[in-house]
């Protein structure tokens, strides 16, 4: 999984990183958010956001089939905008999941930890007669 957390958006995502590692994952990440992981005490590789700075890149490795998966906060700044757009785009055209939201990244987590788990759906109906537990 690919890792570009806002600033801001950090301290809310470390549980999930956790939770992504602890599953097997293999961690990469952008400057900033691979140092904040690897002060966590996880295992991370740092990929560089920067496409001119040589390869491999975030989109090189998005591009390769090396991650699966990318969860990249916006930032709100131009420059972090256009390089997030780059990582959204790239995943997108590979059809790779990305999520922009902390809490879609943990809904996903959560149901690939919990994968074996079997469940049904029922028609809207059939829960309205259910008598509350």
């Amino acid at each position: 999984i690919l890792f570009s957390i806002a600033d801001r958006d950090k301290p809310e995502a470390l549980p999930i990183i956790r939770k992504f590692a602890s599953i097997g994952y293999k961690l990469y990440a952008t400057e900033g958010t691979a140092a904040m992981i690897e002060a966590a005490g996880l295992p991370v590789k740092m990929i560089s956001k920067k496409l001119s700075e040589g390869h491999p890149n975030v989109i090189d490795i998005i591009n390769d089939g090396t991650v699966n998966g990318v969860i990249n906060t916006v930032t709100g700044d131009r420059i972090p905008l256009r390089d997030g757009f780059q990582i959204r785009r790239s995943a997108a055209e590979r059809r790779i999941s990305c999520f922009t939201s902390l809490d879609t990244a943990k809904a996903a987590v959560e149901a690939l930890a919990n994968g074996s788990q079997i469940y049904s759906a029922q028609p809207l109906p059939d829960y309205r007669r259910k008598e509350p537990t």
